[in-house]
């Protein structure tokens, strides 16, 4: 059996670091990922005038007296919580100019709710120089109410940059449909340490009053779900099993849970962390994706490599975003006989996997590629592998430890050969 720690949360230490830009006095993020995303928010909070770095898994972070008011293009296309870092200094100066966010590119993901937010607080939003230039029209944001609903649920992202928005606005705001991601849940948390008063409502409501200013706090990020979900499904492929330290079941959510198990997974939590493995063969199943507490949209990718290796056939509908399909041309090569209608896949197994040279464009697409490389009979060659670096900090140092076959190709970062 192999041991393998957990990293922070990369979802919840993006938005923690933007919060932390609202506060006057030096803050630090505790368990914080090693990934280039916290590099490049290093590199945002630095040109808004912070004094930012990290130090181990240490995020330090003190905003100036006045933040800066624009965000290097360059920078801000490289994350995708974009807009709630101009929302943080939004809310905090009066005036923002960012690009449009980038990120995983698997689907449009469109940042229209979080302008709407600012603009329900009393901004005005203009498109400029191929970005988004946004002003309050008076000192500090007006309070406001609004719906965070979208047709695939609430928006996460948006949800934050509302949350932003209301924490210092003059009055009290009331927001419905939030979302209720642990991502949302912990940044809520570390607001109110530091003096903000949000209350949590029965039916995915907040209610906000706004303060002249927050005060400063210290925070831990919990561990990544995503990468415990990723490595419990490396060793589930693979026939293998792992204890996870710094994790425990709770750090799940029941839809992840109750659809791994069904598939013949077994996860209990031990003194030291999570134990997984495999009961017998992998049992064909359904993946559902959909908002906290569902099936994490991104493990999804990761879960369909697990059930190409399913005795029967399964499905996966995809219900966050219009479509996740990615990873899809990737597994093919493999050998997964999969069928895509909109979003929907049927996956018919198992699969003995072969050898393939594959290519991989967003996080999860790669993470899945890498996954079906370790189940192949043969050396595969994947390229893509710096997407990995945004989501994982040592995903592919941490398989190696637990066993696999993985080098990197000389002159070129960018390709594993599992």
């Amino acid at each position: 059996m192999g041991t393998c720690p957990v990293q922070g949360s990369k979802n919840v230490a993006l938005h923690l670091y933007a919060a932390a830009l609202l506060m006057r006095g030096p803050v630090t993020i505790h368990n914080a990922p090693a990934i280039t995303d916290t590099a490049v928010c290093v590199e945002i909070a630095t040109h808004l005038g912070a004094q930012a770095g990290y130090v181990g898994t240490d995020f330090h972070v003190t905003p100036p007296a006045r933040l800066g008011d624009s965000i290097p293009a360059e920078l801000g296309r490289r994350i995708r919580p974009t807009a709630c870092f101009g929302a943080a200094v939004l809310a905090s100066t009066g005036r923002i100019w960012f690009p449009l966010p980038g990120g995983d590119a698997f689907c449009d993901r469109p940042i229209g709710l979080h302008l709407t937010a600012m603009a329900n607080a009393g901004a005005t939003v203009e498109n400029r120089h191929g970005g988004v230039d946004v002003r309050l029209t008076d000192a500090r944001p007006k309070a406001f109410s609004m719906s965070l609903n979208t047709p695939f649920g609430p928006s996460l992202g948006a949800t934050v940059t509302a949350l932003f928005m209301a924490v210092r606005a003059n009055g009290t705001s009331v927001l419905e449909d939030i979302s209720v991601e642990p991502e949302v849940l912990h940044t809520v948390d570390f607001l109110n340490s530091a003096g903000a008063r949000i209350e949590l409502l029965p039916g995915n409501r907040a209610e906000i009053t706004g303060v002249d200013e927050l005060g400063h706090a210290d925070c831990t990020v919990p561990a990544d779900r995503l990468e415990v979900g990723t490595i419990a499904i490396a060793a589930a492929i693979t026939g293998g099993q792992v204890l996870l330290t710094d994790t425990r079941r709770a750090d799940l959510t029941p839809g992840f849970l109750d659809c791994v198990e069904a598939i013949g997974m077994v996860l209990h939590d031990q003194p030291d962390g999570l134990f997984v493995r495999m009961d017998d063969e992998i049992r064909p199943g359904e993946v559902v994706t959909g908002p906290h507490p569902e099936f994490p949209t991104d493990l999804q990718p990761q879960a369909t490599t697990l059930l190409t290796q399913a005795n029967g056939t399964s499905q996966v509908v995809e219900r966050v975003y219009q479509q996740r399909a990615t990873h899809t041309p990737g597994l093919r090569a493999f050998g997964a006989d999969i069928e895509q209608e909109g979003n929907r896949l049927k996956i018919s197994g198992p699969t003995a996997f072969t050898a393939a040279d594959v290519e991989g464009n967003d996080i999860r697409c790669v993470t899945a590629l890498v996954l079906a490389a370790l189940a192949a009979r043969g050396e595969s060659r994947i390229a893509g592998l710096y997407h990995l670096a945004r989501g994982y900090g040592a995903l592919v140092p941490k398989l190696i430890a637990l066993g696999a076959e993985i080098t990197f190709v000389e002159n070129d970062p960018g390709m594993i050969a599992p």
